[in-house]
C-alpha cells in the first residue's frame, strides 16, 4: 500500500525502492531510514522473483549515496583539462554558461556540433530516454549510437528469432538441463543462479561454457573450457552431431522454421575433429555434449553478455539461438533460451523520447563505442559533449585515444555525475546528480516481468539534480516552448506505459504501480509466441535473407576473429601480440560503477592479471608479480595470478578501476572496432603480451 505521506517527507521507516543498476534482476528492495537518511538497503521478500535477496553491490549502496567524495554543488574547471581543478559555481551560472555556449555553437557550427553521451548507469526509464532525449532531439544534436553493451547480441538474436524475448523465469526453472553460455550469471544474473539451483536440487545438471572459469564456472557439474570467439564453432559442432545422430524435430523444423534442410548440409562441414581444432574443445566433449542436450528435456540455454563482445559477435549469438529449434524445445515448458526479455516490457519510445521535436531527422549518428575517434577524426568537428549515465574515460574502448580527445581545449565537457569521475576531470563543467533514491522513475527488467515503480525516498543531496529536472531546466533557458518541456515525471510515466503496439504492457498503470509497487507484465500473449516473432518470414530464420542482404553468410557460419588471427582459430607463436585478453565484469563493481567504494576495492585486491601457468612460466612470471600487458593502443599494469581457470593463450583482468593515472584502466588495450552486427564494441577481441615489469 502507498503510505498516505511520501516517503521522502518521513524521517524514519522502510520504504519499498527498486535496484537502478544494468542488471537483468532488477531488484525489489527496502529501504530503512532514521533520521532523514538511508542506513540499510535490504531485498524485498515480497518481489514475487527477487524474493528478498540482493548482491553485495546494492547491500553497500549507502556507501555510495553517502560517499565523502559525492559531488554537492556545480563545479567550473580552473586548470589544465585532467587535472582536476574547478571552483564552485551556482545553478544559475551553469546553466546559463551550457545554453549561452550552445546557442553560439548553433550560430556558428550547428546543433550536430552538440553531442549528448550517456548509456544506463541508472536503468530508469525517465532518467535516461526522456527529458533528455527530448532535449536532444529539439536541439537537433548529433545522435548516439548507444551500442556499448547489447547491440551485437540484440541484432544477432533478432536476425534468428524476429522478436526481442525467449524464455521467462518461471518456465526456465522448470528444465532438466542448463546451459549457461559465456555468462558469470552468479556475479551478474544472481537469481536465475538461485532458480537453477533448486533445479540441481531435483536433479537438473547445469553446463557452464566460456573462455574462463569463474564464479558460475565453479559451480557447473560440467564446466567446458573454449577459446576465445570460437563460440559459434562449437555450436556448428553440435548442430552436425544432433543432425547426424537424428536428434532434431523434423515436425518443429517444418513448421516453425526456414533453412533447415540447407543448414542441415551446411553444418556437415563443422565435424567434431574440425570444431575441436578451432575451439580446443575436445572432440569427445563435443559428441557428449550434443548428446545431453538432444536427449535432455527441457533443456535451457542462457545466454551471457560475453560472447557479444567479439568483432564476430552478433553471428555467434545467431548461432546459438538456432539451437532451441533443432530440437523443438520452445514447445516444452522450461525449453529454448534467453538472451534478452526487455521486448515484452517495451514502453513507448517515442512518446517518450518525441522525436518529433527534431527538425533534422538525419543528423549524423555517432558510435559510442568510437567515442575516442570521433572526437579525434569526426567532420565537422564535435565541438561539445554533454556526458551523464556513463564514464567513457574508463569505460569505452582504445581509452588513450579517448583521453587525447578529451584534452581538447576546443571541445566543451559537461558531466554530470555524483562523483569526480576520470571523464569528469577532463570537463569544463561538472553538475551534481542525484541518486536513484532521490528520484521519481519506471524501471522494467529485462529477464523477468515485472514493472516497478521508483518514487524519492530521501532529498536531493546536496544540490544534486535529477536528469529529468536538469534538462527541464536547460529547456527552459534555451527557450524551449513545447509542451513536452512542462510535463513532469509522471506525466511521461504514463505516455511511456500507454503504447499498444506492445500487448503485454495491457493492465500497467501508474496508479497499479503507486498502488502495488511492482506489476506483472500480462504474459497472455506469450502464449502465441511462435506466431509472433517478427522475422520477414514470421519463423525462427535458420536461412535469413537479411543476412545475405547485409553481407553476411545467410546461414549461420563460424567467422574467425580479425586482430591478430590472420584467418586462424587463435593466435599463435611468432605472433606480435600472441595472447587473447578479456575483460569481463568483476564480483563487486559494474563496469566503473562502485569503483570509487573503498569497502569493495578491498575485497577485488585491485587489478588482477590471470595467466595460465603455461603462458606465466613462457615469460618468466611468478604469483604476485607486477605485470605489464600492452599491444599498439596502451598499457595495463596489474598483479598476476597464476591460473589455470582459462585455456592456455587466453589472460583475463577482472573489473573497470579508476583512476592511478589511467595506468589501471583495462580499456587502454581494446580496439573501438565495431561487432559484425548492431555496431556493437568488441571489448574482448583483443590480443596482447604480458611482461613482468
Amino acid at each position: 500500500m502507498k503510505p498516505e505521506k511520501g516517503a521522502i517527507e518521513l524521517e524514519n521507516g522502510v520504504f519499498p525502492a527498486v535496484c537502478p543498476l544494468d542488471c537483468p534482476d532488477t531488484c525489489g528492495l527496502l529501504l530503512h531510514k532514521q533520521n532523514g537518511r538511508i542506513v540499510k538497503v535490504e531485498g524485498n521478500k515480497g518481489h514475487p522473483i527477487t524474493a528478498g535477496a540482493i548482491c553485495n553491490k546494492v547491500r553497500n549502496m549507502t556507501e555510495r549515496i553517502y560517499h565523502t567524495e559525492r559531488l554537492m554543488y556545480p563545479l567550473r574547471r580552473t586548470g589544465p583539462k585532467g587535472e582536476g581543478k574547478f571552483e564552485r559555481i551556482s545553478w544559475d551560472e551553469a546553466i546559463r554558461e551550457i545554453a549561452d555556449r550552445y546557442q553560439s555553437l548553433i550560430r556558428e557550427h550547428g546543433p550536430e556540433s552538440i553531442l549528448p553521451y550517456n548509456f544506463y548507469g541508472n536503468m530508469g526509464v525517465i532518467g535516461v530516454e526522456g527529458m533528455d532525449r527530448r532535449f536532444f532531439n529539439r536541439l537537433g544534436a548529433s545522435q548516439l549510437l548507444r551500442g556499448i553493451c547489447n547491440a551485437a547480441g540484440t541484432a544477432g538474436w533478432k536476425s534468428t528469432m524476429g522478436f526481442g524475448g525467449g524464455t521467462s523465469p518461471e518456465e526456465a526453472a522448470e528444465a532438466k538441463l542448463f546451459i549457461v553460455w559465456g555468462g558469470n550469471i552468479v556475479s551478474t544474473s544472481m537469481h536465475m543462479f538461485t532458480l537453477i539451483e533448486k533445479a540441481r536440487k531435483q536433479g537438473a545438471k547445469l553446463v557452464v561454457i566460456d573462455v574462463h572459469k569463474n564464479k558460475t564456472g565453479e559451480r557447473a557439474d560440467w564446466f567446458i573450457p573454449l577459446y576465445p570467439g570460437t563460440d559459434g564453432a562449437l555450436a556448428l559442432g553440435l548442430m552436425h552431431v544432433l543432425f547426424e545422430r537424428g536428434l532434431t524435430d523434423g515436425a518443429f523444423l517444418s513448421r516453425y522454421t526456414t533453412g533447415h534442410e540447407e543448414l542441415r548440409e551446411h553444418v556437415k562441414q563443422y565435424t567434431p575433429e574440425v570444431v575441436a581444432a578451432i575451439t580446443g574443445v575436445p572432440a569427445d566433449d563435443i559428441v557428449k555434449l550434443a548428446l545431453m542436450y538432444g536427449e535432455t528435456t527441457p533443456a535451457y540455454i542462457h545466454i551471457g553478455n560475453g560472447l557479444q563482445h567479439h568483432d564476430n559477435g552478433g553471428m555467434m549469438i545467431r548461432t546459438i539461438a538456432c539451437l532451441p529449434a533443432l530440437t523443438g524445445q520452445w514447445l516444452v515448458r522450461g525449453g529454448g533460451a534467453f538472451k534478452s526479455n526487455g521486448a515484452y516490457g517495451s514502453l513507448n519510445g517515442e512518446a517518450l523520447e518525441r522525436p518529433d521535436l527534431r527538425a533534422n531527422p538525419e543528423a549524423r549518428i555517432i558510435n559510442m563505442s568510437r567515442i575516442g575517434e570521433a572526437l579525434l577524426t569526426e567532420q565537422p568537428p564535435i565541438r561539445s559533449l554533454f556526458v551523464y549515465c556513463s564514464n567513457p574515460a574508463v569505460v569505452a574502448p582504445d581509452t588513450e585515444k579517448v583521453q587525447r580527445g578529451l584534452m581538447r581545449e576546443d571541445l566543451f565537457t559537461v558531466v554530470h555525475d555524483l562523483f569526480m569521475t576520470d571523464t569528469a576531470k577532463y570537463a569544463d563543467l561538472v553538475l551534481p546528480a542525484t541518486s536513484s533514491f532521490e528520484n521519481t522513475d519506471l524501471y522494467a527488467s529485462y529477464w523477468h516481468h515485472y514493472v516497478q515503480l521508483q518514487e524519492p525516498v530521501i532529498a536531493p543531496v546536496g544540490e544534486g539534480k535529477s536528469n529529468f529536472e536538469l534538462f527541464k531546466r536547460l529547456a527552459q533557458a534555451m527557450e524551449f516552448t513545447e509542451e513536452a518541456f512542462q510535463e513532469s515525471e509522471e506525466d511521461l510515466i504514463r505516455q511511456a506505459l500507454s503504447y499498444p503496439d506492445n500487448p503485454y504492457l495491457d493492465g500497467v498503470s501508474l496508479e497499479r504501480l503507486q498502488e502495488e509497487r511492482f506489476v506483472k507484465l500480462n504474459m497472455e500473449p506469450q502464449r502465441r509466441y511462435l506466431e509472433n516473432l517478427g522475422t520477414p518470414s514470421g519463423k525462427i530464420e535458420l536461412f535469413s535473407e537479411r543476412m545475405a542482404e547485409a553481407g553476411l553468410p545467410p546461414l549461420p557460419t563460424y567467422i574467425p576473429l580479425t586482430e591478430g588471427y590472420d584467418g586462424r582459430s587463435r593466435p599463435g607463436q611468432g605472433d606480435p601480440y600472441p595472447l587473447m585478453f578479456i575483460s569481463p565484469p568483476n564480483q563487486s563493481f559494474l563496469n566503473s560503477t562502485f569503483g570509487n567504494v573503498e569497502k569493495l576495492k578491498k575485497i577485488e585486491k585491485g587489478p588482477i592479471l590471470q595467466i595460465h601457468p603455461q603462458d606465466a612460466r613462457d615469460r618468466g612470471i611468478a604469483e604476485g608479480d607486477r605485470v605489464a600487458v600492452w599491444n599498439d593502443r596502451g598499457t595495463f599494469e596489474a598483479k598476476a595470478m597464476v591460473t589455470d581457470r582459462m585455456l592456455p593463450g587466453t589472460v583475463v583482468s577482472q573489473g573497470l578501476w579508476w583512476g592511478e593515472g589511467g595506468r589501471h584502466r583495462s580499456n587502454a588495450l581494446t580496439s573501438d572496432k565495431p561487432s559484425d552486427m548492431g555496431g556493437g564494441a568488441t571489448f574482448f577481441s583483443t590480443v596482447v603480451d604480458v611482461k613482468r615489469q
